[in-house]
C-alpha cells in the first residue's frame, strides 16, 4: 500500500481561497479510495480548530525559528485518510484567510509562517511511526519542503505540483536570512530569483518529480511567454515534468442528483433540463426565450480570463440572437463595462457581481453554452462542470481548456485571443444550435466524458509507484 504525505496550505472544506483548495480537498479522497494510505497535512488555522473540536494530539515538535512546542493534531476523515494539522498558533491561529487578513491584506510574515509549516512537514516525512513512500507538495506555500528534504539522504521522494506558476511566494534577502535557510540556497540554481527568494522555485528545483494540472500547461510553462521567469529552470527539468488533468467531484457535480437545481436531468433525459433554463432566465430578469441560445459565464472578471474579449463580442452576438448571464467579480473596469452592457441590453444580458455557489450550479444547468475565453488557464474546472451539466463549452485553446474540450464533438475551441475569433466560435455555436439533433449529440458526448478524480488519482498513483524506494 502506497503511503502518501499530501501537503497543502488549503483543502476544502477546511480552508479554501480558490481552485487549489478544491483540488486538494478532492484528490486525497480519491487516492485513499484507490488504495493509498494518505495523511492530508494543513496548517492548523484557528477557524479549522474551532470547527473540529475533537482533534487529538498526534505528536509534538520543536522547530527551528518557532518558540515553544508545535503540536501535530489528527482527525480521521475516511478509510485510509487522516487529517494532520500543524498547530503553530503564533503563525496560524489568527482571523482571516490562509494568506491574508479579513480585509484582504497579505500577512507580512507569510514567509516565516510557511517556512515553519515546511519544517514541520520535513519532520513528519521521516516520522518513525508512519513513514510515507512519497511526499506530495502543492504550490508555493509548500515549496520549501522538497528543498529541506533534499538535504536528508533517507527522506522519501517529493512530487511538487504547480497549480499556478504566477504565484511565486517571494521574499527579500533579509527575510531569507531571518529564516535561517542554508546560505548556499541563495543561488540562481536554487531559491534565488531575480534578487528575491522564491518558495515556488524551491519546489521546482528540488522535487524529484514535477507535475502541473494539464498536459498543455506543462508544455506552455516551458516558454518565456507563460514560464513566469522560471521557463529556463523548467526546461532544464523537463524530463521530470508532466501534466495530469485535474478532475471534479462527480458526487457534488451530478445533474441527476443536484439539490440546487430547479429540475434534475441526465444525458438520457435532456428534455428534463429545459426548466433550468427558464428558471435561470427569470432569476436574471431576462425574457423566457427557449429559442434564444443562452450563454453563461462564472468567472473572475479579469483580462487573464479573457472577459474583455467577451464583452467586446457581445453586442454583435446579442444582435444575432444570443442572451448571456454572468456571475463573478474582479477588475473594476471590467465590472463597470459588464454592468454597462447589461444596462444597454436589458433583454439579453444580465450580470450578478460576487460569487454564489448555488447560482453557479444553476448557471451550469440552465445555459446552453458556457464561455471561457481565457488568455491562459492552467487547467480550469468550469469547462468540466459545464460538460457534465450539458452546457457546451466555448473555450480558447490554452492550458487545460484545449485538453478537456474536443472541438466539434463536446464543445467549441478557438485559437486567437481576439473578439473576432470568439465571435466566429459563437457563430459556430449558433449554426449547431439550429440543428437540435446535432446539439443534443454534443451534449450527450460531453456528459459522457470521464472527468472524475478517480481517473486523475490513477495517474498520480502510477507516478508515486515509479518513485518508491
Amino acid at each position: 500500500m502506497t503511503r502518501v504525505l499530501f501537503v497543502t496550505s488549503e483543502a476544502t472544506p477546511f480552508a479554501q481561497t480558490g481552485g487549489l483548495g478544491e483540488v486538494c480537498g478532492s484528490l486525497p479522497k480519491s487516492l485513499a479510495q484507490a488504495g493509498c494510505e494518505v495523511k492530508l497535512v494543513l496548517p492548523a488555522y484557528g477557524a479549522v480548530k474551532a470547527a473540529y473540536p475533537h482533534l487529538s494530539v498526534y505528536r509534538t515538535l520543536q522547530l527551528l525559528g518557532y518558540p515553544g512546542d508545535c503540536a501535530v493534531l489528527s482527525l480521521p476523515l475516511a478509510p485510509r485518510l487522516d487529517l494532520w494539522l500543524v498547530d503553530a498558533p503564533l503563525f496560524f491561529d489568527r482571523p482571516g484567510g490562509p494568506y491574508a487578513d479579513a480585509a484582504g491584506r497579505e500577512w507580512h510574515d507569510n514567509p516565516h509562517r510557511f517556512a515553519c509549516f515546511a519544517r514541520a512537514v520535513a519532520v513528519l516525512a521521516e516520522d518513525p511511526a508512519w513513514r510515507p513512500d512519497v511526499v506530495h507538495c502543492n504550490d508555493w506555500p509548500t515549496g520549501l519542503v522538497p528543498a529541506l528534504l533534499s538535504a536528508r539522504p533517507q527522506a522519501p521522494p517529493c512530487v511538487f505540483t504547480i497549480h499556478n506558476l504566477a504565484f511565486a511566494g517571494l521574499c527579500d534577502r533579509n527575510t531569507f536570512e531571518q529564516l535561517q535557510l542554508p546560505p548556499t540556497w541563495w543561488h540562481y540554481e536554487r531559491l534565488e530569483f531575480h534578487g528575491s527568494c522564491s518558495f515556488l522555485k524551491g519546489g521546482v528545483a528540488f522535487a524529484e518529480r514535477l507535475t502541473t494540472v494539464s498536459p498543455t500547461y506543462a508544455q506552455e510553462i516551458l516558454s518565456p511567454a507563460l514560464g513566469q521567469g522560471l521557463d529556463g529552470l523548467l526546461r532544464h527539468r523537463a524530463r521530470a515534468l508532466r501534466g495530469i488533468l485535474n478532475g471534479i467531484d462527480t458526487e457534488i457535480w451530478n445533474p441527476a442528483t443536484d439539490p440546487l437545481l430547479a429540475a434534475r436531468f441526465s444525458a438520457t433525459e435532456l428534455a428534463a433540463r429545459a426548466p433550468n433554463k427558464a428558471t435561470l432566465q427569470a432569476r436574471f430578469g431576462l425574457p423566457c426565450a427557449p429559442a434564444a441560445p443562452l450563454l453563461g459565464v462564472v468567472s473572475r472578471l479579469t483580462e487573464q480570463k479573457g472577459l474583455d474579449l467577451l464583452l467586446a463580442a457581445l453586442p454583435v452576438a446579442v444582435g444575432e440572437g444570443f442572451q448571456c448571464v454572468m456571475l463573478g467579480g474582479g477588475e473594476p473596469a471590467l465590472e463597470a463595462a459588464a454592468g454597462a452592457l447589461a444596462g444597454r441590453y436589458p433583454q439579453a444580458i444580465a450580470v450578478r457581481f460576487g460569487y454564489d455557489a448555488e447560482l453557479a450550479h444553476q448557471i451550469f444547468a440552465g445555459v446552453d453554452a458556457f464561455v471561457m475565453p481565457s488568455r491562459f488557464e492552467p487547467c480550469g474546472l468550469s469547462q468540466l462542470y459545464s460538460q457534465r451539466y450539458g452546457a457546451l463549452p466555448v473555450v480558447r485553446r490554452t492550458g487545460g481548456l484545449g485538453d478537456s474540450v474536443d472541438d466539434g464533438r463536446t464543445g467549441f475551441v478557438f485559437g486567437q485571443a481576439s473578439p473576432e475569433a470568439l465571435l466566429a466560435a459563437l457563430r459556430r455555436v449558433a449554426a449547431v444550435w439550429r440543428q437540435p439533433a446535432h446539439w443534443q449529440a454534443m451534449q450527450r458526448a460531453g456528459m459522457a466524458e470521464d472527468f472524475s478524480w478517480a481517473r486523475s488519482a490513477g495517474e498520480y498513483l502510477a507516478l508515486y509507484r515509479s518513485l518508491e524506494r
